[in-house]
């Protein structure tokens, strides 16, 4: 019965989201699906000196060099006042503007987990989830697009929403290709106490969207249901035999779900061999072919610290190197890019709510495997942005 109102929800997607207005979205009584402004003079209320909390990064690069970076942030913690905020540098990170663009929808609806990426066009994406609330059951994902990300202040397009769920972490090109959107919906139900509300058991998932047309339209693929998984926050790897492998946060670590027709039908999921917390990682193919695990690696197997980067050369049956980013409690959530001549790039987050620092690392995947410092090219604790608001 899972599959044929999955494939039931497949076809109502195709319909929904196939256009790019958001008409069919247009509900008057439903605050979460009016589209948001996109503020590209953000005032005094988005300073540094107003934010008590901050975290939950993106980073990108441009052709030409120019870094983008993005996280939410908005009243003391994850709640109905947050709001996406980008900012960037033309200088290789070495300074940083303040914020460039706000995502803040109207009332008690929020922006929150933003991700940001180049498609293979160079059109640069900034997505984000909005909800009612902190959660409504739904949410749903929405996206602006730029084809001058190598601006200071690049136009943008509309907002668009795409489909129901979450997109946190970068979407994956196929060799085709298609592009694959890690969409989820969080298994907790919304709050009973709250209106505007959904109960979507059959969308609750690592859920995959793909567009075959360069992003003009997105459909839902298939679905992975890894038991034990929190938030999901998945990320999908095409390996080198064609089959997409699709790692997924859980409560013992990371959880893996394999598809071999192309992210139609998934494997049942299991715990992966990969160590790991309770927190997002980040993993990526490289230039190189190589594949870069951003993850924790604490002594006591519990705590959002020791943030250390690894290269497997075999699709991911072992890793290699262990370069540490960054040792210290409180540094979580990372996000990359790498540039053409391979300096890689990892934004993270530390301490949303007491130093409240969006951070980056660079280095090389000759660092990754030396374990230590070996190119020239790493940098450490590099400050992005830090927010001074008390609360």
């Amino acid at each position: 019965m899972r599959s044929l109102a999955l494939i039931f929800f497949s076809l109502i997607t195709i319909t929904l989201f196939s256009g790019s207005a958001n008409s069919c979205f247009a509900e008057d009584n439903d605050p979460a699906l009016v589209a948001p402004p996109v503020n590209t003079a953000p005032g005094k209320e988005y300073a540094d000196d107003t934010r008590m909390f901050q975290g939950i990064p993106g980073l990108e690069r441009s052709a030409n060099g120019r870094l983008w970076a993005l996280w939410y942030a908005g009243g003391t913690g994850e709640g109905e006042l947050n709001y996406v905020t980008l900012v960037t540098s033309g200088d290789d990170g070495k300074t940083w503007s303040g914020p460039k663009l706000v995502i803040d929808p109207p009332g008690p609806v929020r922006a929150y987990d933003p991700a940001i990426w180049h498609d293979p066009s160079g059109r640069m994406w900034v997505f984000w989830a909005q909800s009612y609330r902190w959660w409504d059951g739904r949410s749903g994902v929405w996206a602006i697009t730029t084809d001058e990300s190598d601006k200071e202040n690049p136009k943008w397009t509309e907002p668009r929403r795409l489909c129901n769920g979450i997109m946190m972490n970068k979407p994956t090109v196929l060799s085709n290709g298609d592009w694959l959107l890690p969409v989820a919906i969080w298994k907790q139900k919304a709050k009973d106490s709250i209106e505007h509300r959904f109960d979507l058991p059959e969308e609750r998932g690592g859920n995959i969207f793909i567009s075959k047309d360069n992003g003009k339209s997105f459909q839902l693929l298939g679905q992975t249901d890894v038991p034990h998984r929190t938030f999901d926050e998945h990320m999908v790897v095409e390996r080198k035999d064609k089959s997409l492998w699709t790692l997924v946060r859980t409560s013992y670590g990371i959880g893996e779900s394999i598809s071999t027709d192309g992210g139609k039908t998934w494997s049942v999921g299991k715990e992966s061999a990969i160590p790991h917390i309770n927190a997002r990682f980040f993993i990526r193919r490289l230039n190189s072919g190589n594949l870069l695990l951003v993850r924790h690696n604490p002594k006591n197997k519990k705590t959002r610290r020791d943030l250390t980067a690894y290269i497997s050369t075999d699709d991911g049956k072992t890793w290699q190197g262990g370069l540490l980013l960054d040792e210290r409690p409180g540094v979580s959530y990372p996000d990359g890019v790498q540039s053409d001549d391979g300096t890689i790039y990892i934004i993270y987050d530390y301490s949303r709510t007491g130093d409240k620092k969006i951070l980056m690392a660079t280095f090389t995947e000759a660092d990754v495997l030396a374990g230590k410092p070996v190119s020239g090219k790493m940098r450490q604790r590099v400050l992005i942005n830090q927010a001074t608001g008390k609360k």
